[in-house]
Protein backbone atom coordinates (compact mmCIF):
# COMPACT_ATOMS: atom_id res chain seq x y z
CA UNK A 1 0.00 0.00 0.00
CA UNK A 2 0.85 3.93 -0.62
CA UNK A 3 -0.21 6.60 1.21
CA UNK A 4 0.91 10.18 0.44
CA UNK A 5 2.54 11.54 3.44
CA UNK A 6 1.66 14.76 5.08
CA UNK A 7 5.38 15.54 5.76
CA UNK A 8 7.01 14.57 2.72
CA UNK A 9 9.99 16.74 3.03
CA UNK A 10 10.68 15.62 6.32
CA UNK A 11 13.61 12.91 7.32
CA UNK A 12 15.50 11.99 10.27
CA UNK A 13 16.16 14.91 12.90
CA UNK A 14 19.82 16.25 12.79
CA UNK A 15 20.00 15.69 16.35
CA UNK A 16 19.30 11.78 16.10
CA UNK A 17 21.64 11.58 13.00
CA UNK A 18 24.72 13.40 14.76
CA UNK A 19 24.21 11.38 17.66
CA UNK A 20 24.28 8.09 16.35
CA UNK A 21 27.24 9.21 14.39
CA UNK A 22 29.00 10.31 17.27
CA UNK A 23 28.29 6.59 18.63
CA UNK A 24 29.83 4.94 15.86
CA UNK A 25 32.96 6.42 15.93
CA UNK A 26 33.00 7.16 19.92
CA UNK A 27 33.31 10.80 19.49
CA UNK A 28 32.96 13.45 22.15
CA UNK A 29 29.39 14.50 22.15
CA UNK A 30 28.81 17.83 21.92
CA UNK A 31 25.88 17.70 19.55
CA UNK A 32 22.77 16.97 21.05
CA UNK A 33 22.12 19.30 23.81
CA UNK A 34 21.53 17.14 27.19
CA UNK A 35 23.56 16.98 29.89
CA UNK A 36 26.39 14.48 30.66
CA UNK A 37 26.29 14.74 34.11
CA UNK A 38 23.32 13.68 36.57
CA UNK A 39 20.54 15.13 38.01
CA UNK A 40 20.52 16.86 40.92
CA UNK A 41 20.34 13.91 43.94
CA UNK A 42 18.06 16.06 45.92
CA UNK A 43 15.90 16.16 43.27
CA UNK A 44 16.15 12.51 42.15
CA UNK A 45 15.26 11.84 45.84
CA UNK A 46 11.98 13.68 46.16
CA UNK A 47 10.85 12.22 43.11
CA UNK A 48 11.29 8.93 44.58
CA UNK A 49 9.50 10.10 47.75
CA UNK A 50 6.61 10.97 45.50
CA UNK A 51 6.79 7.34 44.05
CA UNK A 52 6.93 5.93 47.50
CA UNK A 53 3.90 8.08 48.92
CA UNK A 54 1.48 7.22 46.39
CA UNK A 55 1.78 9.81 43.00
CA UNK A 56 1.29 7.03 40.65
CA UNK A 57 -1.83 7.61 39.06
CA UNK A 58 -2.91 9.85 36.69
CA UNK A 59 -2.29 13.26 37.86
CA UNK A 60 -4.82 16.10 36.84
CA UNK A 61 -5.30 17.05 33.18
CA UNK A 62 -3.39 20.05 33.76
CA UNK A 63 -1.01 18.93 35.65
CA UNK A 64 -0.25 18.70 39.61
CA UNK A 65 -1.18 21.45 41.62
CA UNK A 66 1.67 21.92 43.50
CA UNK A 67 3.77 22.37 40.65
CA UNK A 68 1.58 25.19 39.00
CA UNK A 69 1.46 26.57 42.34
CA UNK A 70 5.06 26.48 42.12
CA UNK A 71 5.29 27.68 38.71
CA UNK A 72 2.94 30.85 39.12
CA UNK A 73 5.27 31.86 42.29
CA UNK A 74 8.50 31.96 39.90
CA UNK A 75 6.33 34.07 37.41
CA UNK A 76 5.59 36.31 40.18
CA UNK A 77 9.00 36.22 41.40
CA UNK A 78 10.68 36.93 38.74
CA UNK A 79 8.50 39.05 36.03
CA UNK A 80 6.13 40.16 38.38
CA UNK A 81 3.34 38.18 35.90
CA UNK A 82 0.57 36.58 37.35
CA UNK A 83 -0.98 33.53 35.56
CA UNK A 84 -3.67 31.46 37.35
CA UNK A 85 -2.75 28.19 38.95
CA UNK A 86 -6.05 26.86 37.86
CA UNK A 87 -6.99 28.34 34.31
CA UNK A 88 -3.33 29.64 32.66
CA UNK A 89 -1.22 26.95 33.63
CA UNK A 90 -0.82 23.42 32.07
CA UNK A 91 2.14 21.12 32.47
CA UNK A 92 2.78 19.20 29.40
CA UNK A 93 4.95 16.18 28.40
CA UNK A 94 8.23 18.37 27.76
CA UNK A 95 7.94 21.87 25.73
CA UNK A 96 8.53 20.30 22.27
CA UNK A 97 4.39 19.13 23.04
CA UNK A 98 3.63 22.34 24.35
CA UNK A 99 4.20 23.81 21.06
CA UNK A 100 2.39 21.17 18.68
CA UNK A 101 -0.19 21.41 20.76
CA UNK A 102 -0.35 25.12 20.68
CA UNK A 103 -0.25 25.08 16.98
CA UNK A 104 -2.86 22.31 16.34
CA UNK A 105 -5.46 24.56 18.76
CA UNK A 106 -4.89 27.40 16.75
CA UNK A 107 -3.54 26.94 12.96
CA UNK A 108 -5.75 25.79 10.37
CA UNK A 109 -5.63 25.13 6.75
CA UNK A 110 -4.33 28.20 4.66
CA UNK A 111 -2.97 29.80 8.10
CA UNK A 112 0.15 31.63 7.94
CA UNK A 113 2.78 31.18 10.84
CA UNK A 114 5.96 33.41 11.04
CA UNK A 115 9.22 31.99 12.35
CA UNK A 116 12.63 33.07 12.41
CA UNK A 117 15.63 30.74 10.90
CA UNK A 118 17.60 29.24 12.13
CA UNK A 119 14.87 27.46 13.63
CA UNK A 120 14.32 24.72 16.02
CA UNK A 121 13.77 21.89 13.85
CA UNK A 122 9.91 21.20 15.17
CA UNK A 123 8.26 24.68 14.48
CA UNK A 124 7.32 24.10 11.12
CA UNK A 125 6.31 20.47 10.78
CA UNK A 126 4.16 21.22 13.42
CA UNK A 127 2.77 24.06 11.08
CA UNK A 128 2.45 22.53 8.29
CA UNK A 129 1.58 19.19 9.54
CA UNK A 130 -2.15 21.02 10.67
CA UNK A 131 -2.58 22.48 7.25
CA UNK A 132 -0.62 25.76 7.93
CA UNK A 133 2.11 27.48 5.91
CA UNK A 134 5.55 29.19 7.20
CA UNK A 135 6.41 32.21 6.54
CA UNK A 136 9.89 32.05 7.66
CA UNK A 137 12.27 35.16 8.15
CA UNK A 138 16.21 34.53 7.88
CA UNK A 139 18.40 35.71 10.40
CA UNK A 140 22.35 36.20 9.50
CA UNK A 141 25.33 35.17 11.83
CA UNK A 142 27.01 36.35 13.34
CA UNK A 143 24.54 38.77 15.25
CA UNK A 144 21.44 37.12 14.21
CA UNK A 145 19.53 40.46 14.59
CA UNK A 146 15.89 40.68 13.39
CA UNK A 147 14.73 43.61 10.84
CA UNK A 148 11.56 44.23 12.04
CA UNK A 149 10.72 45.71 8.67
CA UNK A 150 10.85 42.70 7.09
CA UNK A 151 8.46 41.31 9.98
CA UNK A 152 5.92 43.93 9.17
CA UNK A 153 6.24 43.28 5.47
CA UNK A 154 5.41 39.56 6.28
CA UNK A 155 2.56 39.78 8.13
CA UNK A 156 -0.62 39.65 7.08
CA UNK A 157 -4.44 39.10 7.10
CA UNK A 158 -3.80 35.42 6.98
CA UNK A 159 -0.97 35.60 10.05
CA UNK A 160 -2.12 33.38 12.46
CA UNK A 161 0.79 33.18 14.44
CA UNK A 162 4.35 34.02 15.34
CA UNK A 163 6.84 31.82 16.94
CA UNK A 164 9.94 33.41 18.92
CA UNK A 165 12.84 31.39 21.03
CA UNK A 166 14.75 34.02 23.07
CA UNK A 167 17.20 32.47 24.60
CA UNK A 168 17.70 31.45 20.97
CA UNK A 169 18.62 28.08 20.09
CA UNK A 170 20.81 27.13 17.95
CA UNK A 171 22.23 30.43 18.17
CA UNK A 172 23.02 31.49 21.79
CA UNK A 173 21.74 34.43 21.06
CA UNK A 174 19.47 36.85 23.12
CA UNK A 175 16.09 39.37 22.35
CA UNK A 176 16.46 42.90 23.71
CA UNK A 177 14.12 44.88 25.09
CA UNK A 178 13.21 46.61 22.34
CA UNK A 179 13.05 43.41 20.21
CA UNK A 180 10.15 42.32 22.30
CA UNK A 181 8.83 46.01 22.29
CA UNK A 182 8.82 45.89 18.44
CA UNK A 183 7.33 42.33 18.66
CA UNK A 184 4.21 44.23 20.65
CA UNK A 185 3.87 47.03 18.39
CA UNK A 186 3.12 45.10 15.66
CA UNK A 187 1.17 42.88 16.62
CA UNK A 188 -1.59 45.16 18.95
CA UNK A 189 -4.71 45.42 17.64
CA UNK A 190 -4.67 42.41 15.89
CA UNK A 191 -5.71 38.70 16.42
CA UNK A 192 -1.96 37.20 16.15
CA UNK A 193 -1.20 34.71 18.80
CA UNK A 194 1.99 34.63 19.82
CA UNK A 195 4.12 31.22 20.38
CA UNK A 196 7.32 32.11 23.02
CA UNK A 197 9.38 29.32 23.85
CA UNK A 198 11.61 30.58 26.54
CA UNK A 199 12.91 26.67 27.49
CA UNK A 200 16.16 28.29 28.58
CA UNK A 201 15.04 31.73 29.80
CA UNK A 202 17.34 30.65 33.32
CA UNK A 203 20.56 30.12 31.05
CA UNK A 204 21.50 33.82 30.35
CA UNK A 205 24.96 35.30 30.63
CA UNK A 206 27.17 38.72 31.39
CA UNK A 207 24.04 39.72 33.79
CA UNK A 208 21.90 40.31 30.89
CA UNK A 209 17.89 39.51 31.48
CA UNK A 210 15.31 37.32 29.99
CA UNK A 211 12.87 39.05 28.32
CA UNK A 212 9.83 37.26 28.75
CA UNK A 213 6.47 38.15 27.06
CA UNK A 214 5.26 37.90 30.47
CA UNK A 215 7.00 41.27 30.92
CA UNK A 216 4.65 43.00 28.71
CA UNK A 217 1.01 43.71 29.22
CA UNK A 218 -0.10 43.82 25.98
CA UNK A 219 2.15 40.44 24.39
CA UNK A 220 1.11 39.11 27.44
CA UNK A 221 -2.50 39.08 26.63
CA UNK A 222 -2.10 37.38 23.28
CA UNK A 223 0.81 34.91 24.04
CA UNK A 224 1.68 31.16 25.40
CA UNK A 225 5.02 31.24 26.43
CA UNK A 226 6.56 27.30 26.84
CA UNK A 227 9.45 26.33 29.06
CA UNK A 228 10.89 23.09 30.23
CA UNK A 229 12.21 21.16 33.08
CA UNK A 230 14.27 19.48 31.49
CA UNK A 231 16.74 22.24 30.23
CA UNK A 232 16.08 23.63 33.31
CA UNK A 233 16.81 21.04 36.11
CA UNK A 234 19.53 18.72 33.44
CA UNK A 235 16.96 16.01 33.06
CA UNK A 236 15.85 15.73 29.73
CA UNK A 237 14.84 12.34 29.38
CA UNK A 238 11.53 13.17 32.01
CA UNK A 239 10.30 15.29 29.31
CA UNK A 240 8.41 17.69 31.84
CA UNK A 241 7.43 21.04 31.04
CA UNK A 242 4.45 23.44 30.72
CA UNK A 243 2.88 26.68 29.13
CA UNK A 244 1.80 29.34 30.14
CA UNK A 245 -0.86 31.54 28.33
CA UNK A 246 -4.02 33.99 29.43
CA UNK A 247 -6.99 31.85 29.78
CA UNK A 248 -8.96 32.40 26.94
CA UNK A 249 -6.24 30.94 24.85
CA UNK A 250 -5.57 28.12 27.74
CA UNK A 251 -9.33 26.92 27.42
CA UNK A 252 -7.96 25.84 23.55
CA UNK A 253 -4.91 24.40 24.68
CA UNK A 254 -6.29 22.05 26.77
CA UNK A 255 -9.08 20.94 24.39
CA UNK A 256 -6.37 19.14 22.05
CA UNK A 257 -4.18 18.70 25.25
CA UNK A 258 -6.72 16.12 27.33
CA UNK A 259 -6.86 13.98 23.76
CA UNK A 260 -3.10 13.89 22.85
CA UNK A 261 -1.10 13.05 26.01
CA UNK A 262 -3.71 14.16 28.65
CA UNK A 263 -1.55 14.20 31.62
CA UNK A 264 1.98 13.48 32.23
CA UNK A 265 4.51 11.66 34.76
CA UNK A 266 2.34 12.38 37.88
CA UNK A 267 5.87 11.63 40.51
CA UNK A 268 8.57 13.96 38.78
CA UNK A 269 6.03 16.31 38.58
CA UNK A 270 5.44 16.09 42.46
CA UNK A 271 9.15 15.88 42.82
CA UNK A 272 9.71 18.78 40.90
CA UNK A 273 6.98 21.34 42.64
CA UNK A 274 8.79 20.43 46.05
CA UNK A 275 12.32 20.74 44.49
CA UNK A 276 11.23 24.22 43.11
CA UNK A 277 10.34 25.74 46.40
CA UNK A 278 13.59 26.67 46.92
CA UNK A 279 14.23 29.63 44.07
CA UNK A 280 18.06 29.05 43.80
CA UNK A 281 17.06 25.88 42.24
CA UNK A 282 17.04 28.02 38.85
CA UNK A 283 18.11 31.12 39.98
CA UNK A 284 21.87 29.47 39.96
CA UNK A 285 22.07 28.41 36.47
CA UNK A 286 23.16 31.26 35.26
CA UNK A 287 25.97 31.38 37.12
CA UNK A 288 26.90 27.55 36.81
CA UNK A 289 26.38 27.80 32.93
CA UNK A 290 28.23 30.54 32.83
CA UNK A 291 31.24 29.38 34.21
CA UNK A 292 31.06 26.32 31.52
CA UNK A 293 30.79 29.09 28.99
CA UNK A 294 33.60 30.67 29.61
CA UNK A 295 36.47 27.45 30.24
CA UNK A 296 35.06 26.02 27.29
CA UNK A 297 35.82 29.44 24.91
CA UNK A 298 39.10 30.16 27.22
CA UNK A 299 40.51 26.59 25.98
CA UNK A 300 39.74 27.19 22.40
CA UNK A 301 40.61 31.00 22.55
CA UNK A 302 43.70 29.61 20.76
CA UNK A 303 42.23 27.57 17.98
CA UNK A 304 41.54 28.60 14.27
CA UNK A 305 37.97 28.52 15.04
CA UNK A 306 35.91 32.09 15.70
CA UNK A 307 33.56 33.22 17.86
CA UNK A 308 30.98 35.67 19.76
CA UNK A 309 30.45 34.40 23.18
CA UNK A 310 27.05 32.94 24.10
CA UNK A 311 24.60 35.04 25.18
CA UNK A 312 22.19 32.45 26.26
CA UNK A 313 21.70 28.87 26.11
CA UNK A 314 23.81 26.04 26.55
CA UNK A 315 24.85 26.05 23.36
CA UNK A 316 28.38 27.85 21.39
CA UNK A 317 28.32 28.38 17.96
CA UNK A 318 31.97 28.78 16.05
CA UNK A 319 32.73 30.14 12.96
CA UNK A 320 34.90 27.64 10.83
CA UNK A 321 35.66 29.80 7.89
CA UNK A 322 39.07 30.11 8.70
CA UNK A 323 39.79 25.93 8.62
CA UNK A 324 37.88 25.03 5.29
CA UNK A 325 35.34 26.11 2.72
CA UNK A 326 33.66 22.78 3.07
CA UNK A 327 29.64 22.96 3.54
CA UNK A 328 28.80 22.29 7.41
CA UNK A 329 27.13 19.49 6.91
CA UNK A 330 30.06 17.62 5.44
CA UNK A 331 32.67 19.24 8.22
CA UNK A 332 30.54 18.53 10.97
CA UNK A 333 30.32 14.97 9.53
CA UNK A 334 34.44 14.86 9.37
CA UNK A 335 34.80 16.49 12.54
CA UNK A 336 33.06 13.37 13.94
CA UNK A 337 34.52 10.70 11.81
CA UNK A 338 38.33 11.59 11.90
CA UNK A 339 38.59 14.06 14.85
CA UNK A 340 35.84 12.40 16.93
CA UNK A 341 34.00 15.34 18.27
CA UNK A 342 30.20 16.00 17.28
CA UNK A 343 28.89 19.05 16.61
CA UNK A 344 25.32 20.27 14.92
CA UNK A 345 25.72 22.20 11.51
CA UNK A 346 23.41 25.35 10.85
CA UNK A 347 22.21 24.84 7.90
CA UNK A 348 19.90 22.57 8.53
CA UNK A 349 17.69 25.39 10.90
CA UNK A 350 18.17 27.83 8.00
CA UNK A 351 16.17 28.69 4.98
CA UNK A 352 16.76 26.74 2.07
CA UNK A 353 19.89 25.58 3.97
CA UNK A 354 21.90 28.26 4.33
CA UNK A 355 25.78 27.76 4.90
CA UNK A 356 27.11 30.50 7.50
CA UNK A 357 29.83 28.31 7.86
CA UNK A 358 28.89 27.70 11.80
CA UNK A 359 28.72 24.81 13.74
CA UNK A 360 27.02 23.92 17.45
CA UNK A 361 28.44 22.99 20.42
CA UNK A 362 26.36 22.20 23.63
CA UNK A 363 28.69 22.79 26.45
CA UNK A 364 26.40 21.40 28.95
CA UNK A 365 29.11 18.91 29.97
CA UNK A 366 31.69 18.20 32.72
CA UNK A 367 34.60 20.17 32.45
CA UNK A 368 36.45 17.29 32.07
CA UNK A 369 34.53 16.76 29.19
CA UNK A 370 34.80 20.13 28.14
CA UNK A 371 38.64 20.18 28.39
CA UNK A 372 39.04 17.22 26.11
CA UNK A 373 36.65 18.69 23.63
CA UNK A 374 38.34 21.74 23.70
CA UNK A 375 42.27 19.80 23.17
CA UNK A 376 40.42 18.17 19.73
CA UNK A 377 39.33 21.40 18.58
CA UNK A 378 42.67 23.28 18.90
CA UNK A 379 44.36 20.85 16.44
CA UNK A 380 41.66 21.14 14.04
Amino acid sequence: MQHQSKLPNVGTTIFTVMSALAKEHNAINLSQGFPNYPSPQKLNDLVSNAMNNGYNQYAPMAGNLDLRLAISNKYQLLYKATYHPEKEITVTAGATQAIYTIISAFVRHGDEVIIFKPAYDCYQPAIEVNGGKTIPIQLSAPNYKVDWNEVASKISSKTKMIVINTPHNPSGTIWTKDDMLQLQKLTKDTNIIVLSDEVYEHIIFDGEQHQSVSLFDNLKQRSFITASFGKTFHNTGWKIGYCCAPEYLMKEFRKVHQFNVFSVNHPAQKGIADYMQDAETYLGLNDFFQQKRDLFLNLISESRFKFQPSQGTYFQVLDYSEITDEHDMDFAKRLTKKFKIASIPLSVFNENGKDDKVLRFCFAKTNETLVKAADVLKLI
